[in-house]
């Protein structure tokens, strides 16, 4: 079978996503399944949508027309503030768009009007996270400019947490979120449809004891795919963790002693290298690297150390257990290394259907 590929188990996707839809539900929050760390995969994407997600949601609308051609019906939200240059495939593929400028929002306004159709905005706040969003103190400008644009429409409100600042969403600043919520509502004198909280990130705050107020929808990617919370990288209680696998193939085996010290003049690479001055039992070298995956995003087997990477080479030491050429290794993946590796055109992507598994028990993170 091809080397590298990734193996997705369905069912799982599935499983977690049908776990946090049913914990949510109580709380009055929908998920919205974000496909983007898997370039919108049609199979991947109706796996949640199985398991109860009410739309999905991407960063590039080559994704979503990726996921229109076979299909996919459902409504679909573009998550990355669009481009000028992509607002006619945005308002013809998207149901919905985040937004944080009001040409762009003007320029997907034109463009709905010559297709004699509506387009959702969604206005993004920033609460923090530093990476996109209108400051609270502007929202009501904001919303009233957006109210008066012919051939689009106000949907709702979203906030980012934990992504370029990496920011964790607390208590206040959801509580804060919710009152721009009402503020908005009263601004613009109508119910907003969506008030989108975050993403995996939020749900520590979305499952505990604090009331979600206005909020009623979170975006989630990393839960649903990984079973992770990407804050403390630990698993969430009753979701997988292994519905990807990375699987490389070894094409050298060496027994090297005692290596010589060797100084790394590439800064990013002597992040990821490591220079071993001690005896070695055996080198490896596996046919991937930094082109198709973040190594340092890499879990390995047992007995398995990292030892260095280059654009096409991932070099490990093996201990009592001596690897053959031809020989594959099983990696696990965090969310930095499963967005590169699905991305990459040399990896190739193995789909599988298991049995069922059993049903998700509605239980606390």
């Amino acid at each position: 079978m091809t080397a590298p590929r990734i193996t997705v188990d369905l069912s799982k996707i599935r499983h977690n996503t049908r776990c946090l839809v049913d914990r949510l539900k109580p709380h009055g929050i929908t998920v919205t399944g974000v496909t983007k760390a898997v370039c919108g995969h049609p199979e991947i994407a109706n796996a949640m949508l199985e398991g109860g997600v009410t739309g999905l949601a991407d960063a590039r609308i080559s994704n979503v027309v990726r996921m229109r051609n076979t299909g996919i019906l459902c409504p679909i939200t573009l998550i990355r503030t669009p481009m000028l240059s992509q607002v006619e495939q945005v308002v013809e593929n998207c149901d919905d768009s985040f937004n944080t400028e009001m040409d762009i929002i003007a320029g997907l306004a034109i463009e709905a009007r010559r297709k004699n159709v509506i387009h959702n905005i969604i206005v993004v706040v920033e609460m923090g996270d530093m990476r996109e969003g209108i400051l609270p103190e502007h929202l009501e400008g904001t919303v009233c400019q957006v109210l008066k644009t012919e051939g689009v429409s106000l949907k709702g409100i979203a906030a980012n947490f934990a992504c370029l600042g990496c920011v964790a969403p607390t208590p206040e600043a959801m509580t804060m979120l919710s009152s721009l919520a009402v503020d908005t509502e009263r601004a613009c004198g109508s119910i907003l449809e969506t008030v989108s909280g975050g993403g995996s990130a939020n749900l520590p705050w979305a499952l505990g004891k604090e009331t979600a107020g206005q909020i009623n929808n979170l975006r989630l990617g990393e839960a649903i795919l990984l079973g992770t919370d990407p804050i403390t990288g630990q698993p969430i209680k009753g979701l997988y963790t292994d519905a990807f696998k990375l699987l490389a193939e070894v094409i050298e085996t060496k027994a090297i002693a005692n290596p010589n010290p060797v100084q790394m003049t590439d800064p990013v690479l002597s992040m990821v290298c490591a220079t071993i001055d001690r005896p070695s039992n055996t080198r490896s070298i596996l046919a991937i690297g930094l082109q198709d995956t973040d190594a340092v995003g890499l879990t390995f087997p047992a007995g398995v150390t990292f030892i260095g990477a280059t654009s096409d080479h991932i070099v490990v030491e093996t201990t009592n257990s001596p690897l053959r050429a031809g020989d594959e290794m099983t990696l696990n993946m965090k969310y930095s290394a499963l967005t590169r590796s699905m991305a990459a055109p040399d990896v190739a992507k193995v789909v599988r259907r298991e049995k069922a598994l059993p049903e998700c028990i509605a239980a606390k993170q």
